[in-house]
């Protein structure tokens, strides 16, 4: 079928690279070929890019990464049902075994045998791709391609947010990258209480106030803890949602908790982080969940009710947009703080 240019981790080393690759010839027959329509730049993109130590342990070069898109079904395997030719569809990115304990139990979200697309298999950065049937979610044909191709994120905002209680509750997020923001209009949109935030970002404290924020503090700047307890009264706040993956954040959400809270963790931390497990957590009796990707196929459900309600209106958060070939670009101003959601166009 040709080749087609993509953004590649060529080597075992920081960089991407863009070069001709094959175009996929060979559809499985519960697999579709996918012509991809946008796709945006993930913090995981960034870390491939500096080949950090995740990096080195998950991808084997040559690797096309990207795994955010929107794209139309071109050609359906002999065995595909779900879907048609001309199907406009974004992806849940967890390729899952269906065959071992976690995925026989309803967790397919932690499959034992996961793999990734964009890192163990080959992505979205290109014009086109090979995905299983399973792994494609029909969009409606008034989506917007740019917002199709972040309701990947989305679903780690959303079940974050709806890994407990939220309604009438009052909340603090401690980080507001993309996910965080997104997290605060779904809070938002699912009736949650004060929303305080924490953010160092000039451009992402304004826009998580845009989200609906109540409160947004800078923790280099204010006694966050000191604020929450003012404002609830000295008792803390329900749900605590860690987007950050800064040890510092993860401290000051632990201390600002009220007893028998709910904690929310998705920020991944460079090591791990030292926190004082006994008076923040034990003697509190909080409630802790461990955030991993998004429930299998639930969440989706959830994001579509989301925005075919017109509940949340992501918009805002689309930044920047570029052809493909001006990658660094974005990633640049992604590195620089200059950017929140980057989306590129296949040429």
């Amino acid at each position: 079928m040709g080749t087609q240019k993509a953004i590649v981790k060529e080597n075992p080393e920081a960089g991407l690279v863009i070069k001709d690759v094959p175009i996929p010839d060979k559809v499985g027959p519960k697999e579709v070929l996918l012509k991809v329509k946008a796709a945006s730049i993930c913090g995981t993109d960034l870390h491939i890019y500096d080949w950090n130590d995740w990096s080195k342990v998950n991808i084997k070069p040559p690797r096309v990464i990207g795994h955010e898109f929107a794209a139309e079904v071109v050609e359906i395997g002999k065995d595909v049902t779900s879907l048609k030719v001309g199907d406009y569809v974004s992806a849940e990115t967890h390729i899952a075994c269906g065959t071992c304990y976690m995925c026989k139990t309803g967790n397919k979200h932690i499959c034992q045998n996961m793999k990734i697309i964009g890192v163990h298999t080959d992505g979205a950065f290109t014009n086109y791709l090979v995905i299983p049937e399973e792994n494609a979610w029909k969009n409606p044909t008034d989506l917007p391609i740019e917002i199709a191709s972040i309701q990947e994120p989305l679903g780690n905002a959303v079940y974050t947010v709806l890994s407990g209680d939220i309604a009438a509750k009052d909340v603090l997020i401690t980080g507001a990258g993309p996910i965080g923001l997104m997290a605060i209009a779904v809070a938002r949109a699912c009736g949650a209480g004060k929303i305080i935030v924490t953010e160092v970002s000039e451009l992402r404290k304004n826009l998580a106030k845009e989200m609906g924020a109540s409160f947004v503090l800078d923790p280099t700047k204010e006694n966050v803890l000191e604020f929450v307890k003012d404002l609830t009264d000295g008792l803390g706040v329900d749900v605590g949602l860690e987007m950050s993956g800064k040890e510092s954040a993860l401290e000051t959400l632990l201390s600002s908790m009220k007893k028998r809270g709910r904690v929310s963790l998705l920020g991944v931390f460079d090591s791990d982080p030292v926190i004082k497990l006994n008076n923040d957590v034990i003697f509190k009796g909080l409630d802790i969940h461990g955030i991993t990707g998004r429930l299998m196929f639930q969440t989706w459900y959830q994001i579509k009710s989301l925005l075919e309600n017109k509940r949340i209106d992501l918009s805002k958060l689309v930044t920047h947009k570029f052809p493909l070939s001006k990658f660094e670009e974005g990633i640049k101003l992604l590195k620089k703080g200059e950017a929140v959601k980057v989306v590129l166009y296949p040429e």
